[in-house]
């Protein structure tokens, strides 16, 4: 249960269905927009449709605005995130249809915990068009993914990810800018100015603002 989470006295026109009550004051639901019982939406959200919010799948801690505009699976999206339109969430690492008449298949989706893999967006992210984001591949405070990018593994935090599948291409500031390296690991933001180390610690390379 997501605390100070209250059902808004207005929403956006024309959402479709809103079946959860726990969503927060403030938060908009717009036009193709279903959410449904059990998914939990912070304050001042903005959801526009089309969009699903299904059941246990959509957490929102409570903060500041979101902007997601698509369907998802089990989520849970930091603060000041942008999602873009069309961005796929997946939630099952070897999907199979539950239909197929095979007592393995039935028996591996017995149990929700299972198979259902949850994945994290760190606050400030930004998720660029129609990119989609694998089960359990995180994406890290700040960072930026590409459009159309596929995402297999963990993002760092500010690291801009583009391709097929996504690697790093460079770093952003948290005001979104790409950075520029000033000199061996030392890179800078053209827009803000600020500064930041690029350091490794078990074999993940990350950011680290200079001092």
């Amino acid at each position: 249960m997501v605390p100070d989470v209250a059902v808004p006295p207005d929403h956006g026109p024309l959402h479709d269905v809103r079946e959860s009550d726990e969503i927060g004051a403030g938060t908009r639901i717009w036009a193709f927009a279903h959410v449904m019982k059990g998914a939990v939406i912070g304050r001042d959200c903005n959801n526009r449709g089309p969009c699903l919010r299904r059941n246990r799948s959509a957490h929102r801690r409570p903060g500041h605005p979101k902007e997601p505009g698509n369907g998802v699976g089990r989520v849970e999206i930091g603060d000041d995130v942008f999602v873009g339109p069309g961005v796929s969430f997946t939630n099952d690492v070897s999907p199979r249809s539950r239909r197929l008449p095979l007592p393995a298949v039935a028996a591996g989706y017995r149990i929700e915990a299972e198979w259902l893999v949850p994945t994290r967006v760190g606050n400030g992210a930004s998720l660029g068009a129609r990119c989609v984001i694998l089960p359990g591949a995180h994406i890290g405070a700040y960072a930026m993914v590409a459009a159309g990018a596929v995402v297999t593994h963990h993002v760092p935090a500010q690291a801009l990810v583009a391709g097929v599948p996504a690697k790093r291409v460079g770093w952003v500031c948290q005001c979104g800018a790409r950075l520029v390296e000033e000199q061996a690991k030392l890179w800078q933001c053209p827009q803000c100015g600020k500064t930041y180390d690029e350091h490794g610690a078990d074999g993940c390379t990350s950011l680290a603002p200079s001092r």
